[in-house]
């Protein structure tokens, strides 16, 4: 075995342990065979024959026949993926003619594993006459691809980006497949992860060994079970609908945790209580809908009445679309307090979506069902009071989940939650998944504060007396009953609205907007302190900032004066807004609000909260959460933190604001002087580390000094891992006048990054690897660079080759100007000199051999050296030749093989790629073509023709992207 490559170390295993798992292996060729060629995607036979076995006297041949029709011809989108997906459930139907009716039909047996047939298979070749793509491995459930598997050696730096990216090209280049498939997983032997189709941010890509502790064969093992592939598939990926687009999740690991703990408790008569606490931006209700759906279609609980307790008209409307979206046909939403005590008194079944508001004065013992489930959203503040009393006594016997997405706090509120909902439980909680665990796994990003000057924060000793201070706001869970304090804090707000005071904030706002945040390209919320406070500020930031950068988000009534009610928003106004507010690059940029959107909303490119809102506990700890949600760019580079701006001083004494567990609350959020301490101590760390390797040199000693010592491959990595945090540092801290004394060093460190990058790493895009700020402060101290830009310095040809061999400068420069050269000419040539692409590879061995130590500086430059030899022969072969580009192709790749009648073979072989012009896009003249050339390689007398076929198709197809 090759250790470390991909085939034999990742590939080759993970079809044995797919096997040992309970998957039959369909080689390659009979995978092809039964899925009748290239262009199409399901195993026919095995889909048709599995269709009439689990739906009996409902599917015929001729049925199963159309069935897998259909399904192959989806469209090829994420509505498509939707469609496919609803095959697998059994929602879609076929029609009996003897019945004259509908009747749904099932492609697979979730319950029954062994009715069902699991194939696995690899090097998964699709064509849709335009694209050819080929899958590592792929999984097959009655003969439908459902999951999608790219491989990468252990050895490979980016291995998991790298395949994501592959899968990213899948999905565009072969969508009809991707349509199909319903899950992508992505492994380097190291890591296993997961994600859904037709969701591609690296957010939502979740690691599996998180769940699962133990190596490569544990992994694969567990995450491919047949029984859990199952469950996953028919239970645990939703499609939803927000604000009218659709999307797609599938849970993560602990999401899927929680609901199978939840559902097991529903099945225990003797504890009827559980609290699930899921840090907020974690998923909580995506957990909460699929234990929902979980329940009502148990036959355990003998159709079930489930009771889902929202505490926002805000949420109530996301939920209800998003369970309409997966399928629930059988939900009302209680409208008013009597249609909730009609809904319960007349024993509905099903589900049921209400605030706990619409409980006041519900009459007891209303439901005494034990069958009744009573999920609770926000339970650190849904069940408090009388309400909660009124809901219990209604429904005495029914089991009572609560779910909340901040920890309990240390309050008398917190332990009677606690006695609520988790007295059930040793610990209190059914299910936890805390702040700690959610950055860890990359779920959330970290939280970081700043303090605003000290002229604009308010009055230490009034916000004190008339916010911290008061016993009534300990444990305050619900904003409404913030307002309500703060509407008796007159001398506090009159402080935060004062004329001078928002012209001044507002005057900060747009500075920092401007100078911090949109150089990032993510968005910001401004939190005023009520709702004429927003309008006070918009005002402010027009005056600042183009009008179109801000908008006002809040609740507008009938009576109220002008300056407010120009703010009121229809339905589909807002809806809009909180799109275009969700998209990087449409505006607006910045959101004002005081209450709407500080709950339920999710916009992972809002990083910046400007809070000017005295806030503390639950309510605090919910709105500094709306910027904690990952955030992916098409360049790759994520979201480090998400930032808040204190303009009240609450973060001044973070124990008052947030009274929780310490070790529930530890490191939720740290003000920007640990990430000042830590960048100071980086560039300590560089300028001993790294900085010392090129001192006191210059030019081409400099740099001959860096690649030398950088030529090991884990020096470049650690390297590149510290410069990654570095630039993450600066991303955030700058501008800032801390920076000064750090930024030529900052700035060295970042061009040895990048000769690193384009040097050793030429196959990634250097703009991709450093940040927007880094890029940008880069680029304005850029100087010319003693590694040669070919294009910029020669046309590229044999002669210029030649030159770059000849000059007087280091070995060691000269091996990668020679490399950057060929680089160049592979890149910009092949097209029209396919024999180029062999040339090339070999170059990529060479460096590959060079960076490892294999051979020394002076017998790479000599490889370098025969290699442009080759290609000045080559190039006057071809001018004294009337061969096409392909033909001349097959004519070089024969002679390096040494055949004797090389000439006269690639003379046929051009022939046959006149006949089929177009065989890149048509599957039909493809197989033609190969068998052409098939037949020339064996009249040759080529040994290994099969071998040599395919490096010829696979170089001519390269040389044409």
């Amino acid at each position: 075995m090759t250790l470390g490559t991909e085939r034999t170390a990742v590939q080759n295993p993970l079809n044995r342990y797919g096997e040992e798992a309970g998957w039959t292996y369909l080689p390659p060729e009979e995978a092809l065979r039964l899925r009748r060629g290239e262009s199409q995607a399901v195993l026919h036979d095995v889909a048709t024959a599995q269709l009439q076995r689990l739906n009996p006297g409902t599917v015929d041949h001729g049925r199963a026949e159309d069935v897998v029709k259909r399904l192959s011809r989806v469209p090829p989108t994420i509505e498509g993926n939707l469609e496919a997906w609803e095959y697998l459930k059994g929602l879609r139907t076929v029609f009996v003619e003897a019945e004259r009716r509908e009747r749904n039909v099932r492609l697979l047996d979730p319950h029954n594993v062994e009715a069902n047939v699991f194939h696995v298979t690899d090097e998964f070749v699709f064509s849709n006459g335009v694209h050819r793509i080929r899958a590592d491995v792929a999984f097959l459930v009655n003969g439908v691809p459902v999951i999608v598997v790219e491989t990468k050696a252990a050895t490979h730096r980016e291995g998991v980006a790298e395949a994501l990216d592959q899968i990213r090209r899948y999905h565009q280049q072969g969508p009809e497949l991707m349509a199909l498939m319903q899950l992508h997983t992505l492994t380097h032997l190291i890591h296993f992860y997961y994600g859904a189709t037709w969701s591609l941010s690296r957010k939502e890509l979740f690691n599996w060994r998180d769940e699962q502790a133990g190596d490569f064969e544990t992994l694969v093992k567990t995450f491919v079970s047949p029984r859990r592939v199952l469950r996953v598939l028919t239970e645990f990926i939703l499609f939803t609908r927000r604000d009218e687009e659709l999307a797609k999740v599938v849970l993560r690991p602990h999401q899927m945790r929680a609901a199978e703990r939840v559902v097991q408790r529903a099945g225990e008569p003797h504890r009827r209580r559980g609290l699930i606490w899921h840090t907020q931006g974690s998923g909580k209700t995506y957990t909460m809908i699929t234990v929902a759906k979980l329940l009502s279609a148990d036959p355990l609980f003998h159709n079930p009445t489930i009771l889902m307790l929202v505490d926002r008209n805000e949420l109530e409307a996301q939920l209800f679309g998003n369970l309409e979206a997966v399928g629930f046909g059988n939900v009302d939403v209680a409208q008013t307090m009597q249609h909730l005590r009609q809904l319960l008194g007349r024993d509905r079944r099903g589900l049921i979506v209400s605030t706990i508001q619409k409980f006041d004065r519900m009459p007891a013992n209303l439901n005494i069902r034990s069958n009744v489930f009573v999920l609770v959203d926000e339970a650190h503040r849904t069940t408090g009071g009388d309400l909660g009393n009124y809901l219990m006594g209604a429904l005495p016997n029914a089991t009572y989940i609560g779910f909340t997405g901040t920890p309990i706090d240390k309050t008398a509120r917190g332990q009677g939650t606690f006695k609520v909902f988790g007295s059930d439980d040793p610990r209190g909680y059914l299910d936890k998944y805390s702040i700690r665990e959610s950055i860890q796994d990359g779920t959330t990003v970290p939280l970081r504060y700043a303090l605003a000057p000290n002229d604009l924060l308010v009055d230490r000793e009034t916000l004190e007396r008339e916010f911290l201070d008061l016993a009534e706001l300990q444990g305050v869970s619900d904003v409404e009953e913030l307002n309500r304090v703060l509407e008796r804090a007159v001398r506090l707000k009159n402080m935060l609205k004062n004329p001078e005071r928002v012209q001044r904030v507002a005057e900060h706002v747009a500075r920092h907007f401007r100078e911090t945040v949109e150089p990032m390209g993510y968005k910001a919320f401004l939190v005023g302190a009520d709702r004429q406070a927003c309008d006070l500020y918009k005002r402010a930031l027009d005056a600042r900032l183009p009008p179109e950068y801000s908008a006002v988000v809040i609740s507008t009534a009938h009576n109220d004066p002008p300056e407010l009610a120009r703010h009121g928003l229809s339905e589909d106004e807002e809806v809009r807004l909180r799109r275009a507010f969700r998209k990087p690059g449409q505006l607006p940029n910045i959101l004002i609000v005081t209450e709407k959107l500080l709950t339920g909303f999710d916009a992972p490119v809002l990083y910046c909260l400007y809070l000017d809102k005295p806030m503390r506990d639950h309510v605090l700890l919910q709105a500094i959460a709306r910027v904690n949600r990952p955030h992916e760019d098409e360049q790759g580079h994520k979201k480090p933190c998400g930032l808040v701006v204190d303009f009240v001083g609450i973060f001044q004494k973070l124990e008052q604001a947030l009274a929780f567990d310490s070790q529930d609350v530890e490191g939720v959020i740290e003000g920007l002087d640990v990430l000042q301490r830590r960048f100071e101590a980086l560039i300590e760390e560089g300028q001993a580390k790294y900085l010392a390797i090129w001192a006191d040199k210059s030019g081409d000693k400099a740099l001959e000094l860096v690649l030398e010592h950088f030529r090991d491959r884990e020096r470049r990595d650690e390297f590149y891992q510290y410069f990654r945090e570095l630039q993450e540092l600066y991303e955030i801290l700058s501008p800032d006048p801390f920076l000064r004394p750090f930024l030529y060093d900052y700035l060295e460190l970042g061009r040895m990054y990048e000769v690193l990058r384009a040097n050793y790493d030429p196959h990634l895009i250097l703009d991709r690897s450093f940040y927007r700020k880094t890029a940008e402060l880069v680029m304005e101290h850029t100087h010319t660079s003693v590694v040669r830009d070919g294009k910029a310095i020669y046309e590229l040809g044999p002669q210029a080759l030649e030159r770059l061999a000849a000059e007087r400068r280091p070995d060691t420069v000269k091996v990668f100007n020679l490399l950057k050269a060929l680089r160049d000419l592979v890149a910009e040539k092949s097209g029209q000199a396919p024999y180029l692409i062999p040339i090339g590879e070999r170059a990529e061995q060479i460096a590959r051999a060079f960076e490892e130590g294999q051979v020394t500086t002076r017998e790479t430059l000599n490889q370098l050296g025969e290699l442009a030899r080759e290609y000045r022969e080559a190039e006057q072969a071809r001018e004294e030749t009337d061969l096409s580009p392909e033909g001349f192709a097959v004519l070089w790749l024969l002679k390096r093989r040494r055949v004797p009648n090389a000439e006269a073979a690639a003379r046929e072989a051009a022939g046959a790629f006149a006949r089929f012009p177009h065989w890149r896009r048509s599957g039909a003249q493809e197989r033609d073509l190969r068998i052409a050339l098939y037949t020339v390689l064996l009249h040759a007398g080529v040994e290994r023709e099969g071998e040599v076929l395919e490096q010829m198709m696979d170089m001519l197809r390269r040389a044409s992207r």
